[in-house]
């Protein structure tokens, strides 16, 4: 019995692992906004907090990766250089600074695509396969296009909004004015999707070379907070944005440095090296959901029927992709066990 049990838990703990990391990103929605509302520069906020991660990676890496990380190549930081370009500097600068147009609930609505992307990307280069003559190649490739549709209907319809908690709300997060410029919000949000999609592609194929997944954490903080630092300082010229003084504000880079830039990206890491990119990617329905529902009852920000009917629609399609994926490892399993072993 206890050892069916562990058998369950190994198998579902990649499960387990991506839904503790949507609470945790959740989370991280709420208190970067909020501390954006005060002042705090996105871009130096994604600067300081990928130090952090880096530091904070760095001594597990070094000393639990030491017999097994690769020999670093010049090819190789090449590649490091590229991730942390894709998916710290250019991808989270854009997404962040884009909640200063829109809001959580619609950035968050807008990921669900990102799983759609990465798998067609995935099926592209061979990293998924689709039977289109069995029950699941079918759901994976109807469950991509329902999801796509669900998407547009978020991006482009609105619709009437439903009542919020603003006046009985137990938080209070000071909204800036700035919400309003939809379209850039949008523009910004798509392209840092596409971004992130491409990300997981090529994460999967890095480990393949280098599947020092602790070390690989470290480089990508450390070098993409290099890179983030210098877009900043193109961009903002003022010494003055560098300057946090608030206790909140660095409580929360502390924060979001150790969980979000450093073992979640590790667990990320490790989920993609197990099950795929496209496994990775399919679980971002769930903080929708969690940032809707938060944001309705704690924060008592209004919800638009648009984004809950295109979100409905989007988990729907995405999870269908998710049956078809299990179904594919079954088959998969069950053709390995079944092959007759080869005769010397």
């Amino acid at each position: 019995m206890a050892f069916d049990q562990l058998c369950a838990l190994n198998r579902f703990k990649p499960h387990i692992l991506m839904i503790l990391l949507q609470i945790c990103y959740t989370s991280i929605y709420f208190i970067t906004e909020a501390s954006f509302n005060q002042g705090l520069n996105p871009h130096v906020y994604v600067t300081y907090r990928h130090v952090v991660g880096g530091l904070i990676m760095f001594p597990f890496a070094y000393f639990l990766e030491r017999k097994v990380r690769p020999k670093l190549t010049l090819a190789l930081f090449l590649e490091f250089f590229v991730l942390s370009l894709v998916g710290i500097s250019f991808t989270l600068n854009l997404y962040f600074a884009s909640l200063n147009y829109t809001s959580p609930t619609f950035v968050t609505a807008m990921i669900n695509t990102i799983p759609s992307m990465t798998f067609v990307i995935a099926v592209t280069l061979g990293l998924e396969t689709v039977d289109i003559r069995s029950f699941r190649g079918i759901a994976k490739i109807l469950g991509t296009l329902i999801s796509v549709i669900g998407a547009i209907i978020i991006a482009f319809y609105k619709g009437p909004a439903v009542p919020g908690l603003r006046g009985d709300a137990p938080i209070h997060v000071g909204a800036k004015s700035v919400h309003a410029n939809w379209l850039k919000g949008s523009i910004m949000t798509v392209s840092s999707c596409i971004s992130w999609s491409v990300l997981f592609i090529l994460q999967a194929f890095t480990l393949k070379r280098y599947p020092a997944k602790l070390s690989l954490t470290t480089w990508m903080n450390c070098i993409g907070a290099a890179q983030s630092a210098v877009y900043t300082i193109i961009v903002h010229h003022k010494s003055a944005a560098w300057l946090t003084t608030s206790m909140i504000d660095i409580w929360i880079i502390i924060y979001s440095g150790a969980l979000a830039s450093g073992f979640s990206t590790f667990i990320q890491l490790w989920c993609t090296k197990e099950k795929g990119p496209v496994f990775v990617t399919i679980f971002n329905p769930l903080t929708t959901l969690l940032v809707a529902v938060t944001a309705y009852f704690l924060v008592g920000e209004k919800l638009h029927t648009g984004c809950i009917l295109g979100a409905m629609i989007v988990i729907a399609g995405l999870y269908a992709l998710l049956w078809g994926k299990e179904r594919d490892q079954v088959c998969n399993m069950n053709q390995k066990q079944s092959s007759p072993p080869l005769r010397i």
